[in-house]
């Protein structure tokens, strides 16, 4: 899976940082609606991304060995994150893994089942990567996800629609580390520094060996910086996610 996810993330990289293809993407503060003073609520605290300055850390493809370190380390900084989880020997091999991230404050999301490219499956197929870790994490959590990450940010208006129809709603991302490109944990701080601003949605894939010892120096420099960390659906509060529409 590892080899795979290296492979998918190395196609993607002369296209874009933010997700590949094109589409028509919704910005956080575009989703927002309500009075300015509404603030959403989690274990972390609670946080108006109107007023403050709100960034989203999320993490993808696993969980993984790393996993349990990084929630270790979360719950000492205080801080939430969106996990977009892989089913095929990541939610099926660390089923523990997924409940503590619920349990403990933490969005649980879906990256497919087996980080197949959805653009380039059938309706039917594209029904099937998204069913079956909705299925698994539901069982694990009792909570069914309502976002999910397309592999490669590949997207397009079959996977809208289809997305639509199953109550999931898109995410992509603003900051990218390249982390599955090095193994130097001080070069993945830089790159997410270098791009994260307000409203950002950090993109880092805890199964690489050089991301989970980054992140207690990311959430230290940016905390200094002002920023507020929340989970996705916290950074679209008062709004909610809609099914079928791309954020970014």
């Amino acid at each position: 899976m590892r080899a795979v996810a290296v492979s998918a993330a190395a196609a993607c990289l002369a296209v874009t940082l933010t997700g590949c293809g094109s589409t028509d993407v919704t910005h956080p503060s575009a989703a927002r609606g309500g009075p300015a003073a509404t603030a959403q609520a989690s274990r972390f605290g609670t946080a108006d991304c109107r007023r403050a300055r709100c960034i989203a850390l999320t993490f993808d493809a696993g969980p993984s060995e790393n996993s349990a370190r990084l929630l270790d380390i979360l719950k000492e900084k205080q801080v939430p994150a969106t996990f977009f989880l892989l089913g095929a020997r990541h939610i099926e091999k660390y089923p523990d893994l997924v409940r503590r991230m619920a349990a403990e404050g933490h969005e649980v999301a879906s990256h497919t089942w087996d980080h197949k490219i959805l653009t380039q499956l059938t309706p039917d197929g594209i029904r099937e990567e998204l069913r079956r870790p909705d299925d698994a994490i539901e069982r694990l959590t009792g909570r069914r996800p309502t976002l999910m990450r397309p592999p490669q940010g590949r997207t397009d208006a079959t996977v809208h629609g289809i997305c639509r129809e199953m109550g999931l709603s898109e995410v992509l991302w603003t900051v990218t580390a390249k982390d599955y490109t090095t193994t130097d944990s001080a070069l993945i701080q830089r790159r997410v520094l270098a791009q994260a601003d307000r409203d950002g949605i950090i993109l880092l894939h805890d199964i690489y060996d050089g991301t989970v010892p980054a992140v207690p120096g990311i959430i230290d420099a940016l905390k200094e910086r002002g920023f507020v960390f929340v989970t996705v659906p916290q950074l679209l509060a008062p709004g909610t996610p809609v099914p079928g529409q791309v954020y970014r």
